[in-house]
């Protein structure tokens, strides 16, 4: 098969990387005493993500300076690139704040965790990488002003659904997140996650327990599921739910809770944070995928866009976590916003995800786009030939006009930079890039 950076049919699906992270049924807080206990015992005794030894194949693929500065950009599109910032991992399990370190060697690093056992792992890694970069300590989230400093970046990912009291965590990330920092903050979404929360309660009902019998008989028990049980999709796509740690995570857990759309953003709200944009934005945009084409796209357009985000969540119906960029709220945002004058000044950079399928193409197309960590087999962006060579042309340091110069004939130009507006504008909705809106 002929592609470009790719080696599937672009009709296929590409699945992410699914962390099938933690879960529980949606509501209040649990707040019965000694939950915090319960659940430090429970990382203890399964250290969550499964710990990991080698990390090389992981360095190697932060090698690339335009993965790393597509990265950046995510979190800061208006900030020229840099490397020497500080980062926050809260909740960083057995290996995040190690691969954080590792991705930024000119970073500082610092990585939180009450898990001993999780710790531990990380010092391994860190010694045995050479990580001189990176700090650890035992910590809950909860408490992260007694660091006694602030950070430009922090990523709390998998973490403050679990918490006795989430929004006492999100503040305390809040108070020492830098006034022009980023926060990369994941919770988990409920509609998708019907199934296991399903599990989780006939694991309640039977009065199941996190023990290593127990975990061996819900192998066995989910492999007897029966057809067309909500939880087939995410066992399809999370193929090593087998594993201990993750099943444990995933139905055992005893603190956990789900946020819709409109949960998160008066979850943001009430931390006094505001949201920046989706880490991967195409599943919830109107201008992406069957979601454009539905019969009620004109009245989803009226909506607002957090109540766009809440109507495609819904339609979807399968989304599992809510992953987004979000900063303090009293910060200045510089959005990319194609309706102003200054587009032709961003520089595309590409999504590391991103491939170009050349064979097997829909009718009128010169290739076809997809992102890998899309899970939607719908979000693929069919591309002509003129946007082609415009795609082409990227390279992490041309602007958007220079690409239009470089492409274009003079007398091509004025035509193809209306073009080149629509292009990148849905090329950013689609995931396919980011932009370095630095000037």
């Amino acid at each position: 098969m002929k592609v470009g950076t790719c080696k599937s049919e672009w009709g296929s699906q590409l699945p992410a990387e699914p962390s099938m992270t933690n879960s529980k049924n949606p509501g209040p807080p649990l707040s019965h005493v000694g939950i915090s206990e319960e659940v430090r015992d429970f990382y203890e005794r399964y250290p969550y993500p499964r710990p990991v030894d080698d990390l090389d194949s992981y360095g190697r693929s932060w090698n690339d300076l335009q993965k790393r500065k597509a990265d950046f950009h995510l979190f800061w599109p208006g900030r020229s690139y840099r490397e020497d910032f500080s980062i926050l991992v809260a909740g960083c399990g057995t290996s995040q704040a190690a691969k954080y370190a590792m991705r930024w060697p000119h970073a500082q690093v610092v990585g939180i965790d009450f898990s001993a056992t999780s710790l531990r792992r990380t010092e391994d890694l860190k010694r045995k990488y050479d990580l001189k970069n990176l700090q650890v300590h035992q910590l809950a989230v909860e408490r992260a002003g007694e660091l006694a400093r602030s950070f430009d970046q922090i990523v709390c990912t998998g973490v403050l659904h679990h918490l006795e009291d989430p929004d006492a965590g999100l503040s305390a990330l809040r108070n020492v997140l830098n006034p022009d920092g980023a926060m990369h903050l994941m919770v988990y979404a409920p509609y998708g996650r019907t199934g296991i929360y399903m599990l989780q309660e006939f694991c309640r009902r039977l009065g199941i327990s996190a023990t290593d019998g127990a975990i061996r008989d819900l192998v066995t028990a989910l492999g007897m599921l029966p057809p067309g049980h909500p939880l087939e999709t995410i066992l399809r796509a999370a193929p090593d739910f087998g594993d201990e740690a993750e099943l444990a995570d995933a139905l055992l857990h005893p603190q956990d809770r789900a946020y819709s759309v409109p949960q998160f953003f008066g979850f943001l709200r009430r931390a006094g944070l505001t949201f920046g944009r989706w880490t991967r934005q195409a599943p919830y945009s109107l201008r992406c995928g069957v979601i454009a084409n539905l019969p009620q796209a004109e009245r989803i357009a009226q909506l607002s866009p957090e109540e766009i985000y809440a109507a495609v969540e819904l339609f979807r119906g399968t989304m599992v976590r809510h992953s987004a960029v979000v900063y303090r709220d009293e910060v200045d945002l510089q959005r990319i916003d194609f309706s102003r004058t200054g587009w032709l000044d961003y520089v595309p950079i590409r999504i590391a995800d991103t491939v170009c399928v050349l064979e097997r193409l829909p009718q009128g197309a010169a290739a076809v786009l997809i992102n890998r960590a899309h899970t939607f087999r719908d979000l693929f962006f069919p591309i002509t030939a003129m946007q082609k060579r415009l795609f082409d042309a990227i390279d992490g340091k041309l602007s958007i006009e220079n690409i239009v110069r470089a492409t274009s004939s003079p007398e091509e130009r004025p035509k193809n930079v209306d073009l080149a507006c629509r292009f990148f504008e849905q090329l950013w909705w689609q995931d396919q890039v980011v932009f370095g809106a630095s000037g």
